[in-house]
């Protein structure tokens, strides 16, 4: 089926804000006496926050009351968003623009389809707040990647079925995500490598609407791929 929709994760698809996260939970670790390094930060890519903040509590001496661990991701957000304050449509990626463009002119709907509840605000600073057909993100879904809920409804607000749908993604657990879905997946960053993507490339910039909407690796590419679920 051709795809008639792309569904763009947000956080180092559109915009990266990867380094803000990591000083986040960098800060809320270093006040709880944990060490938390960037390598121990990539196992946090694609997950939610309270998926992150368990990660992170692992490597403590202690237990941590649920009333703790409320309070902690309240301050981790807290931190994060005081960041956010600085993005600007400067921040924007490279190749994005373009890309929404090109699609916009080939009648190709767009959404985001992101776990993160702050998606509004990012969308808002970076001047992309109505530049989408649709928009699910973390206020909208109980189950984070690589459960395809969220992509799922980003398909249903869009009108479309998974099948008509390509993702782009930057994370492991949103390829997950995209292909329990049904739906097909360009690997763009840290996911370019992955087996799961039917397209790959390191950023939007390098690649052409053209072969996104063919949805798929060439047939020499393609050896050893999993099916699609």
């Amino acid at each position: 089926m051709s795809i008639t929709a792309v569904i763009f994760d947000l956080d180092g698809v559109i915009v990266s804000t990867d380094e803000f996260h990591f000083q986040a939970w960098k800060r809320l670790a270093d006040e709880a006496g944990i060490v938390f390094t960037r390598h121990d930060n990539e196992a946090l890519r694609g997950v939610s926050r309270a998926e992150s903040l368990e990660i992170i509590l692992a490597k403590s001496k202690r237990l941590w009351s649920q009333d703790e661990k409320n309070r902690m991701m309240e301050t981790k957000n807290t931190y994060y968003r005081d960041s956010l304050q600085t993005l600007s449509p400067q921040d924007i990626l490279p190749g994005v623009m373009r890309i929404l463009k090109e699609l916009k002119q080939a009648g190709v709907a767009i959404a985001i389809g992101s776990s993160s509840k702050n998606t509004p605000l990012i969308l808002q600073k970076i001047g992309l707040a109505s530049a989408f057909d649709a928009v699910a993100d973390g206020n909208d879904i109980q189950k984070s990647k690589p459960d395809p809920e969220v992509f799922l409804l980003a398909a249903q607000r869009l009108g479309k079925s998974p099948a008509e749908c390509l993702v782009v993604e930057d994370a492991e657990a949103g390829l997950m995500a995209a292909r329990s879905g049904g739906m097909r997946v360009l690997g763009v960053g840290g996911a370019a490598a992955s087996a799961l993507a039917d397209l790959s490339a390191p950023t939007l910039a390098t690649m052409e609407v053209q072969t996104l909407l063919k949805g798929d690796l060439d047939a020499e590419e393609a050896v050893g791929l999993p099916a699609m679920s």
